[in-house]
Formats: C-alpha cells, sequence, structure tokens
C-alpha cells in the first residue's frame, strides 16, 4: 500500500512541477472580505480562486465516500486531514489550465502548511494577509446576514478564537521569510483593492504607468 501511495505522491509532484503554479495564499479572518477582494483580483489579473472550504463541500455534495468522511468529520467539528484538502487543491490546481492560483482560506494551520510544501512541493508566491480588527469584522459579518447560521455573535467569536490560534503561527512563518503581504482590511473595499493592486502590478508596467 505504501509503495502506491509514494508512488502517486510522486506522480503529482513531477506534474505539478511540471506546470510549476504560481500560487497565492489568501489569509484573513471571517468578514475580512477576503472573498471580495479575491473576486476583484480573479478579474483584474486572471487568478482562478480554489476556495478550500468551496472544494471541501464540493467534495461532500458530490456523494463521494471522501466526502461522506468530510461531512462526518465536520460534523463532529474535527478538523479535516491536510492530506485530504491538499489532494482536492492538487486535483484543481492539475484540471485548470491556468497557471495562476488564488487559495484561499488555507493553510488554516502550521501543519496544512509544511504539509502542503511537502506534498506538492510549491512554495506559495507571497501571502496576502487581509488583517482587520475584530470589532469591524463582527459589525460585517452580524450586517450581512446571509442566512450562514453560523453568523451569530458566539459563533462569530469562536471562529475569531479559531483562526487568531491556529493561522498567526502560518502567518509568522511567512512573514520571518519576507513572503506577508498585510493589507488593512478595515478600510472601504475601493481602497483595500487599490492596495491589492500595487500588489499584483508586475513591476514592469508600475515604471511605465
Amino acid at each position: 500500500m505504501g509503495t502506491v501511495e509514494a508512488a502517486n505522491k510522486q506522480a503529482i509532484e513531477s506534474t505539478l512541477a511540471q506546470k510549476k503554479p504560481k500560487v497565492v495564499f489568501v489569509l484573513g479572518g471571517p468578514g475580512s472580505g477576503k472573498g471580495t477582494q479575491c473576486a476583484n483580483i480573479v478579474e483584474h489579473f486572471g487568478y482562478t480562486h480554489l476556495s478550500a472550504g468551496d472544494l471541501l463541500r464540493a467534495e461532500i455534495k458530490s456523494g463521494s465516500e471522501n466526502g461522506t468522511m468530510i461531512q462526518n468529520m465536520i460534523k463532529e467539528g474535527k478538523i479535516v486531514p491536510s492530506e485530504v484538502t491538499i489532494k482536492l487543491l492538487e486535483k484543481a490546481i492539475l484540471e485548470n489550465e491556468n497557471d495562476k492560483f488564488l487559495i484561499d482560506g488555507f493553510p488554516r494551520n502550521e501543519e496544512n502548511r509544511a504539509a502542503f510544501e511537502a506534498v506538492t512541493g510549491i512554495v506559495p508566491e507571497f501571502v496576502l494577509f487581509f488583517d482587520c480588527p475584530e470589532e469591524e469584522m463582527e459589525k460585517r459579518l452580524l450586517s450581512r446576514n446571509q442566512g450562514r447560521e453560523d453568523d451569530n455573535i458566539d459563533t462569530i467569536r469562536k471562529r475569531f478564537k479559531v483562526f487568531l490560534e491556529s493561522s498567526l503561527p502560518v502567518i509568522e512563518h511567512y512573514n520571518s521569510k519576507g513572503k506577508v503581504r498585510k493589507i488593512d482590511a478595515a478600510k472601504p473595499v475601493g481602497e483595500v483593492f487599490e492596495t491589492v493592486k500595487a500588489l499584483f502590478t508586475p513591476v514592469d508596467e508600475k515604471a511605465s504607468a
């Protein structure tokens, strides 16, 4: 069994290595506005937006054995194993013609990060971190009321706590490598995107602008 898995891993690594995708991780607390900004980046810079949460939800909907396992883990409040999420991300990257990807809401913790780099051999170009005060995120989540049952005050605060505890070590790791681009996400959407745009505009274009 182990040898088959090792061979599969090697096959994935070699195809991903040939593809050499450009990956940007997008991190930010719930309500930091990263979904809106990801949509803007896709529209202006031609990236493909991959949301780890959406991929897991799609797998559950597909009714596969893997999907059932994911659903049970989420129901029990457990974090889905890194390998499962990474496999879904790899598959999405390989099946897409594009070579530029925004990976949103992943890595969720330090173990995710280490596993992603080890399995895929991909190191992100940079990490886009939407930094937003908790009060502001709370206000946004309560006012958007998208009918998501997790948008109530207790759940929101739990989600903030989980985000801080698990994602900050990831941000610190990449920060030590000079790869974090911190955005003040409390500003109006348009202003935030102006800052984001500057990070994605190639240097030569900036010079001629």
